[in-house]
């Protein structure tokens, strides 16, 4: 079997969208980041934030455990470290892991009664 996953990844497109909801619907606003080990080994990863006007939150710990997914809310601050991201803002994202995960990314937008939904995998190495 091939190399599953990589230890180092990034995503460009962070930006938190508009929270609000959709009327008579339970969908809100939101970012998320899906951790895939395929390992028999938990996987223990840090995560970096950058931003265009201020130096990066560093060495936020995570954990995937072993042949589990991991979804981690951005709009959640108790599940990246305390930190509270500011809606409608540009930041990236690295990780760095000791155990080769798959990362995945997701945004659903709802500022327009017609929402979206993106998903893309980030870049690894």
């Amino acid at each position: 079997m091939g190399k599953e996953g990589a230890k180092n990844w990034y995503v460009i497109d962070g930006y938190l969208p508009y929270k609000g909801k959709i009327d008579h619907d339970s969908l809100e606003g939101h970012e998320a980041i899906m951790i895939l080990n395929c390992h028999d080994t938990e996987a223990k990863i840090f995560m970096d934030i950058f931003y265009e006007d201020r130096e990066p939150d560093r060495d936020i710990r995570l954990v995937a455990a072993a042949r589990r997914v991991k979804c981690i809310r951005m709009d959640h601050p108790d599940e990246i470290g305390g930190i509270a991201l500011d809606r409608q803002l540009q930041y990236s994202l690295r990780f760095k892991s000791d155990v080769d995960v798959i990362i995945q990314y997701g945004r659903m937008d709802i500022a327009q009664p017609n929402l979206a939904y993106i998903g893309m995998i980030g870049y690894s190495e």
